[in-house]
């Protein structure tokens, strides 16, 4: 699956002041760790967050943001948006931030 470098770059200035993130392939696209925690990443439609199962309300109320489910069923606490949503600053911010709560309250694997 081919990855549109420049959402890529997006999440990578958005988290460049963020310590202790890390980035992994996986799931055919490329992950950010937060302290070896999966918190957001970019596949070949689109990007995922990470937000919890608290945060997911928020989050699907975000135009753009839908239910992750690259398995054929939802997977709870994860967000699947549209590249119109990572395109635009301020609704990745919202989104990025409820799951920067969600991930950075997690313990360090």
């Amino acid at each position: 699956m081919a990855l549109d470098d420049g959402l890529v770059e997006i999440l990578r200035e958005d988290l460049a002041q963020v310590t202790n993130v890390t980035e992994k392939r996986m799931f055919g696209g490329l992950c950010f760790m937060l302290n070896g925690n999966m918190l957001c990443g970019v596949h070949k439609n689109g990007g995922m967050f990470r937000v919890g199962k608290e945060h997911e309300a928020a989050a699907l109320a975000i135009s753009g943001a839908r239910p992750m489910d690259f398995t054929g069923r939802p997977m709870a606490g994860f967000i699947d948006v549209d590249d119109a949503l990572m395109g635009d600053d301020d609704r990745r911010q919202q989104i990025l931030a409820l799951a920067q709560a969600y991930v950075g309250a997690m313990p360090a694997k």
